[in-house]
């Protein structure tokens, strides 16, 4: 009888991709979704994928980008097999069948920020996470992948032999455990904890905790990365604004009209985007507006509308023609750069537990990632962990270079309401969020920690409730946040505005205890 394949738990490009190519490799998976099988951050990325393939482009001048993008902290093994592969990975999405968009029967190459060549490809213009999630979703179903969806992992155990994973219902009822299995982590990031988010609500960064409570270092979790252009309105949803627009030639203007990039960065609209959020918060904290405005008026109507279909839909729902009037936008939560730390093929440091994707921590990204190398982050590491699933190796995560224990109170058991949910995504956008400092820092760990400790199970056997995980992730961000005394990348420090040599290093949290 063949033994129980690998359980999967995530359902965006990275858990699809891994399921898609563990069946390939002749076993048998199982994806868990704690929603519906297309629910992920990868539906509703705009931007596109990223791959060396123009004639004029070099995975050399990939990884230069990927280093540079990164604050001194890429890890260059990482970004290597990241920019080395990815046409390989890309030839797999043609062969199950993402329809890429093309120009004269060539792939169609655009350009983003902080990349020094168009090399950014789109499916559906603005679609591109879409379609490669709908590519992906159909392709496993017609290989009768078994997918579980609203089913929830609850906690891993991890006694020195084979992980034991615990899932439920998302109602919390069916409680089972699954022994003897490999499990992969591919439950995406954290950006939905904060007040403001272009993430889908589901993303609140569970897996991290979990598998910090089963004894899996964590690393980088202070880098946070802020999406500078997403749709402002009373009661509408941060709505993404690709970066692609800015590539197109559109540009910014504070509310007196003004375009004031330029005085920030030499690349102005095209700088990193770290570096645009922190002044477009600039300009809004000096003029006291709720937003600034995206002018992509200068673009050519019918290309601006062919190229970004999705945006100009929702646009024309709030009455907006950007060929003619300004978009109002402004920053929001967008990407967790850090996560469980993996090595190269997705091994973390509780044997049995691989993570790919964004809830896994290579390195690649260092302390802010480039534009577009997300997607292919998942698919890279992705097919570096099906084939571990086939054929196992030993390995470990590298240890960082300085390290912090965070320690688990009992607690209440008491279930995550609406308010206090509320409550800890505004610590965190207040706190932790674009532009920090130690006071606020210290003040966002504290109440974390008190709001955490209330959810924590009130004894080692009982199981953790909905909302705890959540919390966990929260404060382990503040904490990194706080323990980080220095500005790199996407994280910045009011009190510590320069990068010090003495932190270029990555920081990991691991429970105390083990």
């Amino acid at each position: 009888m063949a033994s129980p394949g690998p359980l999967i738990v995530g359902s965006g490009i990275a858990g699809l991709y891994v399921a898609l190519r563990a069946r390939e490799l002749g076993l048998r998976p199982t994806l868990v979704t704690k929603s519906r099988l297309e629910e992920s951050n990868t539906r509703y990325a705009q931007g596109g994928i990223a791959a060396a393939l123009g004639e004029d482009d070099s995975v050399g001048r990939h990884l230069a980008d990927t280093v540079k993008a990164g604050g001194g902290l890429v890890d260059r093994r990482a970004a290597r097999r990241l920019t080395e592969e990815a046409p390989k990975r890309i030839a797999d999405l043609v062969r199950f069948g993402v329809p890429f968009d093309t120009v004269d029967g060539r792939v169609a190459l655009g350009r983003e920020a902080a990349h020094s060549r168009s090399r950014i490809l789109h499916a559906g213009g603005d679609a591109t996470g879409l379609q490669i999630e709908e590519t992906l979703r159909q392709r496993a179903l017609h290989e009768g992948i078994e997918a579980r969806e609203r089913t929830v992992l609850r906690r891993l155990n991890n006694d020195g032999g084979p992980v034991v994973a615990t899932l439920s219902r998302d109602d919390g009822s069916g409680v089972e455990e699954v022994h003897d299995r490999s499990v992969v982590l591919a439950t995406g990031g954290a950006g939905g904890l904060y007040r403001y988010s272009s993430n889908p609500s589901i993303t609140t960064g569970e897996g991290i905790g979990v598998a910090f409570r089963a004894g899996a270092t964590v690393t980088d979790l202070e880098f946070v990365q802020f999406h500078p252009t997403t749709f402002y309105h009373d009661g509408a949803p941060r709505f993404l604004m690709t970066e692609a627009i800015r590539g197109e030639g559109a540009i910014l203007r504070n509310d007196a009209g003004e375009r004031f990039l330029p005085k920030y960065d030499r690349a102005a609209e095209l700088a990193p985007r770290d570096v645009v959020s922190r002044a477009i918060d600039r300009e809004m904290r000096r003029t006291g507006a709720p937003c600034v405005w995206l002018d992509a008026t200068g673009i050519d109507r019918d290309r601006l509308f062919a190229r970004f279909p999705t945006i100009i839909r929702f646009l024309a729902s709030y009455g907006i023609d950007p060929s003619r009037e300004r978009i109002p936008v402004a920053p929001a939560a967008h990407y967790t750069v850090g996560g469980v730390a993996t090595d190269l093929d997705g091994h973390s440091t509780v044997p049995g537990l691989y993570a790919c994707g964004e809830v896994a921590a290579t390195g690649v990204h260092g302390a802010n990632r480039l534009a577009s190398n997300s997607l292919l982050e998942g698919l890279v590491f992705g097919e570096r962990v099906a084939r571990q699933l086939a054929h196992p190796t030993a390995g470990r995560p590298p240890t960082p270079g300085r390290s912090q224990t965070v320690s688990l109170r009992e607690g209440r058991n008491e279930p995550m309401t609406e308010r206090s949910f509320s409550s800890l995504r505004e610590i965190l956008w207040e706190k932790v969020g674009i532009v920090r400092d130690g006071p606020g820092l210290r003040e966002a760990v504290r109440r974390l920690q008190t709001l955490g400790d209330g959810l924590e199970p009130a004894q080692p056997q009982d199981l953790p409730l909905p909302g705890a995980d959540a919390a966990l992730t929260a404060r382990l961000i503040a904490t990194a946040a706080l323990a980080r005394t220095e500005s790199r990348g996407a994280h910045w420090r009011a009190d510590h505005p320069k990068p010090l040599a003495a932190w270029k290093l990555h920081l990991g949290l691991s429970r105390s205890g083990g």
